[in-house]
C-alpha cells in the first residue's frame, strides 16, 4: 500500500492567534473500522478520501500558494507483545520547531507535539483503525510490515501575496501505510537537478524543497531506477542525500561515512540512529564530504534512511554512463546489521535500551 490518502477517523488541529496555540480533536466522518474493513475497495476509499476536505480552511494562502510551509514524517509501530509505539517523536518535535522558526512561523511547542502525536493515535486506534502485529513480518525483516503513519504539516492562513505566515494551522492526521520502496530493482541515479543551495531551505524540512525531488524521482523512475541522488549546488561533486532520504556508504576502508550536515542536507532522525547504532558496532562512522567518484569506486554497501525508507540497501549507483554496482548487487551485512536492528527496536522484537519508543496507551 506505500503511502495512501486513507486518513483516519481522528485528526488533530491548533491555530495561533493572540500570542498562544488553541488545539482540538476532530472526529472526521467513519463507520466503525470492521464496517470499513468489509466495504468495497472503491467505496472504503471514497470514504477515507473525504476526510481530506475541511470546509472552514483558506483555499488560497501562503502553503497552496507559494509552498511556504513544513512537515514531518513519524511512524506508530505495533508492537510484538501488543499495542503501539512511537519511533523517537521528540526528535521529530525538535526538528519541526526548527523548521517553523526557520520559516519566520511561530513554533509549535516541542512537548505538545509529541502529547498530540500520541493522542490522536490513542484515539484512532481505540476505535479499531490500526494494524496488528503479525509474526510473518519477522521473515523479511519487516520490510513488507505495516504502521501508522503520522504526518503533522502546517497550513498558512489566507494569503495570495508573497509573505510568512503569523497565524498557522498545525494538523496531524495519520493514516496506514507500509513499504516505502516497491520490490524490483534498488538502482540508484545521480541526478543533474539541484535539491537545494547555500543558504536556502534544504535544513528545514519544507514543502517546498520536495517540488524538486518529486521531478527528479519522476525522471529516475521512468529511466528504470528506484531512486535519485543529489550533488552539491557548488561544485556539482559531493553526494548530499536522496529525493527524499539520507544516504550512507560503507567504504572499503571500514569507514561507514554519510555526508556532513549543513544548511542543504536535512538532519534526518533515521540518520541520527543509524550513526548511533553504528558507534555501538564499532564501526568507523564519519559524516564528510563524499565525492560521488569517491562514492562509485570506494563503496562496497550502499544504503539510504528515512522515516519511510528505514535503511534500504541501494545496490548500483549511475552517473555519466558509469555504474557501480555495490556487494554483487546482494545486500550487504553491515546493511541488514542496521536495517534489522533499526526495526526489531521499533516493532519490539529487540529490546530498545535507549528509550527510542514511545509508547500509546491503547
Amino acid at each position: 500500500m506505500a503511502f495512501a490518502l486513507s486518513s483516519y477517523p481522528v485528526v488533530y488541529r491548533a491555530k495561533y492567534g493572540d500570542g498562544k496555540w488553541s488545539g482540538e480533536y476532530i472526529e472526521k466522518p467513519h463507520k466503525k473500522a470492521d464496517e470499513e474493513a468489509a466495504m468495497g475497495e472503491a467505496e472504503r476509499d471514497a470514504l477515507a478520501d473525504s476526510r481530506n476536505f475541511y470546509a472552514d480552511m483558506p483555499l488560497v494562502n501562503y502553503t497552496t500558494q507559494y509552498g511556504l510551509g513544513c512537515f514531518e514524517g513519524i511512524k506508530a509501530l505495533p508492537q510484538k507483545n501488543g499495542g503501539l509505539a512511537i519511533f523517537r517523536p521528540d526528535r521529530n518535535a525538535s526538528r519541526f520547531y526548527r523548521s517553523m522558526k526557520g520559516l519566520y512561523m511561530p513554533p509549535f511547542p516541542e512537548d505538545e507535539f509529541v502529547k498530540a502525536c500520541v493522542e490522536t493515535v490513542k484515539r484512532n486506534a481505540a476505535m479499531g483503525f490500526k494494524p496488528s502485529y503479525k509474526a510473518e513480518w519477522e521473515k523479511d525483516s519487516f520490510q513488507s510490515a505495516d504502521s501508522i503513519y503520522i504526518r503533522p504539516f502546517t497550513l498558512a492562513e489566507g494569503g495570495i501575496g508573497v509573505n510568512i505566515s503569523s497565524a498557522p494551522w498545525v494538523m496531524i492526521v495519520t493514516s496506514p501505510v507500509s513499504s516505502y520502496f516497491s520490490g524490483g530493482n534498488s538502482d540508484a541515479i545521480i541526478t543533474d537537478r539541484l535539491r537545494a543551495t547555500p543558504k536556502g531551505t534544504g535544513w528545514i524540512k519544507a514543502a517546498s524543497n520536495y517540488v524538486i525531488a518529486a521531478l527528479a524521482k519522476h525522471e529516475a523512475a521512468e529511466a528504470g531506477f528506484m531512486e535519485c541522488v543529489f550533488l552539491d549546488a557548488i561544485n556539482h561533486k559531493y553526494i548530499e542525500e536522496g529525493s527524499s532520504c539520507n544516504i550512507f556508504f560503507y567504504l572499503k576502508s571500514g569507514e561507514l561515512a554519510t555526508p556532513e550536515l549543513g544548511d542543504t542536507i536535512l538532519p534526518g532522525i533515521t540518520r541520527a540512529s543509524i550513526i548511533e547504532l553504528a558507534k555501538d558496532l564499532k564501526v568507523k562512522i564519519s559524516e564528510r564530504k563524499i565525492s560521488w567518484e569517491e562514492a562509485m569506486t570506494e563503496t562496497k554497501e550502499c544504503f539510504v534512511s528515512g522515516t519511510a525508507a528505514g535503511a534500504t540497501p541501494i545496490e548500483s549507483l549511475s552517473y555519466q554512463g558509469k555504474k557501480a554496482v555495490f556487494n554483487s548487487g546482494k545486500v550487504g551485512e553491515l546493511t541488514s546489521k542496521i536495517r534489522d536492528t533499526i526495526k526489531g527496536i521499533q516493532y519490539g522484537t529487540l529490546p530498545d535500551t535507549k528509550g527510542w519508543m514511545v509508547h500509546v496507551p491503547v
